[in-house]
């Protein structure tokens, strides 16, 4: 038993976790890369126009442009994300449509993302989302860009190539 104590004790030490922790970076870049892709794609599959009529709705001006502009940011920005590719200056643009929709759509209902409303047929029914989630991605972007895209980014790879002298 003391044994498998040490063991553990020198896995968890602080030199051992400092190695884990540079990987801290990739499952963020992948989940929130491949959530706004895959947010985009589904804008795009639906019809720019679709998008483009429910932001009219909400009184968003210049809803086609603004539709077509949401798009691009949610696809290149998540893009950009997973390949640690200048993922400070991707998050703003990509931060400020969470904010928006924060604003605009999902702030009314509240903070949960996950409201049950009833259960029918033995399937639970939904009703609309809150910001929960919106912030989780905000929060997300904040520690990659504060804490930086991490192994096997492009960002890194732009970093080690400037501070070891080459172009």
């Amino acid at each position: 038993m003391n044994t498998l104590r040490r063991a553990r004790e020198e896995a968890l030490s602080v030199g051992n976790r400092v190695s884990f922790v540079r990987w801290a970076p990739i499952p963020l870049r992948l989940i929130v890369g491949y959530g706004f892709m895959a947010h985009g794609f589904a804008k795009l599959n639906k019809g720019p126009d679709a998008f483009a009529s429910i932001l009219h709705a909400i009184g968003v001006p210049g809803p086609h442009l603004m539709a077509w502009l949401t798009i691009l940011v949610e696809i290149f920005g998540g893009l950009a994300v997973i390949l640690g590719a200048f993922v400070a200056l991707a998050s703003l643009p990509m931060a400020a449509v969470l904010f928006v929709a924060m604003i605009t759509v999902h702030l009314p209902y509240g903070f949960s993302s996950i409201k049950i409303m009833s259960v029918t047929n033995g399937r639970a029914q939904f009703g609309p989302p809150g910001y929960e989630c919106d912030l989780l991605y905000i929060a997300c972007l904040a520690a990659l860009v504060l804490g930086g895209s991490g192994p096997f980014s492009l960002d890194g790879y732009i970093k080690d190539r400037k501070n070891s002298g080459q172009k």
